[in-house]
C-alpha cells in the first residue's frame, strides 16, 4: 500500500478533495450506493492520520482541525465527510477506552497500513450478543446504522453480554471470519454514508481487542467518545448549511430573476431577498461560532486524559449540546428555505440543490434533537450537567 501523504496544511488538502468530490457529489447522491473510488481519494489524501498523535506516526491534529476538515468535505459531499468523521470518532474510541498496548498497536498500524474504520457499534441495539469463549468471547447477531462500515479495513463493534446485562466494545478486521458487512443502506439523504448493517456469525473476538469488557464502568474518560460523535455531527450540519448558503448566494448572484414587482435590476438587489439572506446568516453565524468554541472545549478536556473528572466532562457536554442543537437547526432552515430565495428556476435535478435537506434531514435523526434541548434547559434552570450517556 502506498505511503500516506502528512499534510502540512490539513484544510488546504481537505478544501482540494472537496472541490473534487464535488464535481460528481449530486450525480453520486443520485446514484446512491458505494462510494468506492472517492473513498480512495479520502485515504490517499493523507487525512485518515489527522486525529492520530504522533507518537504513533500520525500528524497529531488538534480536534478543532478536525472538525474543521469535517466541515469543509460536508459542504461538498456530507455522506462521504460523516464516513470521513466516523473514521476518526474510531480512533478517539481507542484513544479514549484503549490500554496503552492496545492504542500502540492500533494506532501505529493504522498510520502504517493507511487503513479506513468503520462503525458497527449501535448502544440501541442489542442483537449483536457476546457469549464467553477460550480467551475471548463469540459473537452472534446483528447491528443496524453501521455507519462506514463498507469498504473499512477494521470496525468498533458493540455486542450485548447477557451475564453481566451490559454491553462491551472492541475491535475486529471487517474481513474477520464469520463477519459481513452488509451494503443496504436506503434513505433518502445521506445515501452513500455506507451505514447499512453489520452481521456476526460464530465471530471470534480475540480478549485483546476488547476495548472496555462487560460490566466495566466507563471512565468519564472513556465517555468523552459522544462528546466527539455529537461534535462530529454538529459539524456535519454545519457544513450542509454552509454548502446550501453558498449554493443559494452563487444562484442568486448569478442566475436568479428578480421578482417583477420589485422593482430593482437584479434578484441580489431586491430588499426582501437580502432581508430573507440576513435571517439565514443569523442561523450560521452563531452556529459557526458555537461549533469552534465547542471544539476547543473538547481539545482543553481530551487533553487532560484520565484526569477529566465529572464535572469538567458534564460542562463540555453543554458546549457540545450548544453547538449541536443550532448546526442542526442552521442545517434543516438554511437547506429549506434556499428555494424560496433561488425560486422555481433552480429546483431542476442538474442543481442538485435538494440533496443539501435531504442529507441534513435524515442526519439530523440520528438522536432526538428535543433532548438536547431538555440537556440544556435543566442546565439553564437547574445547574444540573448532561448526565453521561452514549448521546450525551
Amino acid at each position: 500500500m502506498d505511503e500516506p501523504f502528512f499534510a502540512e496544511d490539513p484544510i488546504a488538502v481537505a478544501s482540494a478533495l472537496a472541490a473534487r468530490l464535488a464535481e460528481s457529489a449530486v450525480a453520486r447522491d443520485r446514484a446512491g450506493g458505494h462510494a468506492a473510488t472517492e473513498r480512495e481519494w479520502i485515504r490517499a489524501s493523507g487525512l485518515l492520520t489527522l486525529s492520530i498523535p504522533k507518537e504513533h506516526g500520525g500528524q497529531g491534529a488538534s480536534w478543532s482541525t478536525v472538525c474543521q476538515v469535517i466541515r469543509v468535505l460536508a459542504r461538498a459531499d456530507s455522506a462521504l465527510a460523516h464516513v470521513f468523521g466516523c473514521h476518526h470518532l474510531q480512533l478517539a474510541g481507542i484513544r479514549l477506552s484503549g490500554s496503552a498496548q492496545q492504542q500502540r498497536r492500533l494506532l501505529s498500524d493504522t498510520v502504517e497500513q493507511n487503513l479506513f474504520w468503520g462503525n458497527a457499534l449501535n448502544p440501541l441495539d442489542k442483537r449483536t450478543t457476546a457469549a464467553e469463549t477460550r480467551g475471548g468471547y463469540e459473537l452472534n447477531g446483528l447491528n443496524s446504522f453501521a455507519s462506514g462500515s463498507v469498504g473499512s479495513d477494521w470496525l468498533t463493534l458493540s455486542a450485548w453480554h447477557a451475564p453481566t446485562q451490559s454491553a462491551l466494545i472492541a475491535v475486529l478486521p471487517t474481513r474477520q471470519e464469520g463477519l459481513r458487512v452488509q451494503a443496504d443502506w436506503d434513505a433518502f439523504g445521506q445515501r452513500q454514508a455506507d451505514s447499512g448493517n453489520v452481521s456476526f456469525n460464530g465471530v471470534r473476538l480475540p480478549e485483546e481487542l476488547v476495548l472496555q469488557a462487560p460490566g466495566q464502568t466507563p471512565t468519564p474518560q472513556a465517555t468523552l467518545r459522544s462528546q466527539v460523535a455529537q461534535l462530529i455531527m454538529a459539524n456535519l450540519y454545519l457544513g450542509i448549511a454552509e454548502g446550501a448558503f453558498e449554493a443559494a448566494r452563487r444562484y442568486t448572484n448569478d442566475e436568479a430573476r428578480p421578482w417583477l414587482q420589485s422593482g430593482v435590476p437584479s434578484a441580489s438587489d431586491d430588499p426582501l431577498v437580502q432581508h430573507r439572506y440576513g435571517q439565514l446568516w443569523t442561523l450560521l453565524r452563531p452556529a459557526q461560532v458555537l461549533a469552534d468554541h465547542a471544539a476547543q472545549e473538547l481539545d482543553r478536556v481530551f487533553a487532560q486524559g484520565a484526569q477529566v473528572g465529572a464535572r469538567t466532562r458534564g460542562e463540555l457536554a453543554v458546549a457540545v449540546a450548544e453547538a449541536k442543537v443550532l448546526a442542526h437547526k442552521a442545517g434543516g432552515e438554511i437547506s429549506s428555505q434556499l428555494f424560496e430565495l433561488t425560486g422555481a428556476r433552480s429546483t431542476p435535478s442538474k442543481y442538485g440543490f435538494d440533496h443539501y435537506w435531504r442529507n441534513a434531514r435524515v442526519h439530523t435523526l440520528r438522536d432526538p434533537v428535543d433532548y438536547k434541548y431538555r440537556d440544556l434547559g435543566r442546565f439553564a434552570l437547574q445547574g444540573a450537567l448532561p448526565e453521561p450517556s452514549a448521546y450525551s
